[in-house]
């Protein structure tokens, strides 16, 4: 005995008789190791089972290129459908496209989290694979609903804002269910199941709010095989930098006070889309009119997003709009004075403004972030006028007693004029220069421009129907209007 212990515990245990012979595990439980294999193929189709809520039938270990492969041919069919949404020479940058794989090795890490070694057969590699198919059939369905949206071949049903949501949120359901559900025939434990469902749904936040705010799309039109010049690209130096806040301080300081006695205009020209030079010239005539019909020459802060402006105008970001705001209200009689705010780009369904300036990264702008500096200045008299899509979003956020809003479309509808051969808007240029060339009344220019701009709309084969600009008129802002459209107009007499 030792320590207290019986010897038949700690007694030596006779080896059995076939002690000389090579021990095996059972021919029915095999080792990780010899996991079996299936074809390609049918780990294909057994994540097209499971996007069906299927069983997928395959417990197996996919082999190294198998899983590449895999992972691979859905990341191929995705730039090849992006690269349908350009008419004509596109080139590819694949640095973009980068970009979004991190999304690939956090989906890795939930599933690993979620089955812990509970897996069957091939484990994470089996569940991986799996996954990347079990998606698939959801991911083509977001993938063609912007394919269409960007050729303009979706129907009327889906080309409104409603219907294509809608369309876009049964995807990404489906995507949530298909991954869940395959996720919960291995997963270690409920609570674990429990945490992966809302954080692959963040996932799924992430990246589309990612895919929004990216300033460049990994397939570019190609124009060097057209007679056109080659757009001018930004480059981001030191020089640069400093170059942007001695305008900036050059722009403000340039600003005259208020003229005691009168009400006086001030002008704030926001054009943050660098791609498209409409943007360009239209946010240039509106400066010009605002200086030479409403008396504002100096009182305009022309805020611009464009290769040949970098060293001329500061750059159009929220950071500035803020900035320029807040100057512009230091100069005014924030009571008495008007502020006229005039934005121009492409417009989002959700309602916000582009911003693209590559390779600088420029948020896009809000009418609820609009309200928010305007009302923080204090300025009370505003004219705000927004050329986009689906512009008519922005009434209901920036109306009020005091300010009159007007739209170049209503909320469901796009506008016109924004393309890469435009010379203007079909808003800006009935509205600022055609109609305020002969009336210094925004309500007035803009009821002469609406009719204008539906007749060009026809005649230009817009297909999504009439654009329907709208405007707003605060009962306090019409008589500051009519009093400063009178003052102009007898001045400009003498």
């Amino acid at each position: 005995m030792i320590d207290g212990m019986p010897e038949d515990i700690i007694a030596p245990q006779q080896p059995p008789e076939n002690a000389g012979e090579a021990s095996a595990p059972p021919p029915s439980q095999p080792t990780p190791e010899a996991a079996p294999r299936a074809s390609l193929w049918r780990w294909m189709a057994g994540g097209l089972r499971a996007a069906f809520l299927q069983d997928p039938r395959v417990d197996a270990r996919p082999a190294p290129w198998q899983l590449l492969l895999l992972v691979l041919l859905p990341e191929l069919a995705w730039t090849g459908l992006a690269r349908l949404e350009i008419d004509g020479p596109a080139t590819l940058y694949a640095t973009v496209g980068l970009n979004t794989l991190w999304v690939l090795a956090v989906l890795a890490w939930l599933g690993w989290f979620t089955l812990s070694g509970r897996a069957r057969g091939g484990g994470l590699a089996r569940w991986f694979a799996l996954a990347t198919w079990a998606m698939f059939p959801a991911n083509l369905l977001l993938c063609l609903l912007a394919l269409g949206y960007a050729r303009g071949w979706l129907p009327s049903v889906l080309a409104n804002s409603r219907g294509y949501w809608v369309v876009f949120g049964l995807g990404c359901a489906w995507l949530i269910v298909a991954l869940v559900r395959l996720t919960a025939r291995d997963a270690a434990a409920r609570w674990r199941l429990a945490l992966f469902a809302p954080a692959f749904m963040a996932l799924l936040a992430l990246t589309f709010v990612q895919s929004l705010y990216t300033q460049e799309r990994m397939w570019q039109p190609d124009n060097s095989a057209s007679a056109e010049p080659e757009r001018p690209r930004m480059q981001l130096t030191q020089e640069l930098f400093e170059e942007q806040q001695a305008v900036w301080e050059r722009t403000v300081e340039a600003l005259p006070a208020s003229r005691p006695g009168q009400t006086n205009v001030y002008g704030l020209v926001f054009a943050p889309y660098a791609s498209e030079d409409v943007f360009l010239r239209e946010s240039n005539m509106v400066t010009q009119v605002l200086e030479e019909r409403f008396d504002a020459k100096g009182r305009v802060i022309h805020l611009m997003n464009h290769a040949t402006t970098a060293e001329t105008l500061p750059w159009a970001t929220p950071l500035n709009l803020r900035r320029a705001i807040a100057a512009l209200a230091s100069r005014m009689d924030r009571e008495n004075d008007v502020l006229v705010v005039y934005l121009t780009s492409h417009g989002a369904r959700d309602h916000r403004l582009a911003a693209a300036h590559w390779p600088l990264t420029v948020p896009w702008l809000t009418p609820e972030e609009l309200r928010e500096e305007l009302d923080g200045a204090g300025i009370r008299h505003r004219v705000v006028a927004v050329s986009a899509c689906y512009s008519g979003g922005w009434i209901e956020p920036l109306a009020g007693d005091d300010t009159l809003v007007m739209t170049a479309a209503d909320a469901t509808h796009t506008s016109y004029g924004c393309g890469r051969l435009s010379e203007l808007t079909f808003f800006g240029r009935a509205m600022f220069d055609e109609e305020l060339r002969k009336t210094r009344s925004f309500e007035t220019a803009f009821a002469a421009a609406v009719p204008v701009i539906k007749q060009r709309e026809i005649d230009g084969g817009k297909e999504d129907g009439f654009s329907n600009p709208q405007i707003s008129v605060g009962e306090k802002i019409r008589p500051v209007l009519d009093r400063l459209a009178q003052r102009l107009d007898a001045a400009g007499k003498q």
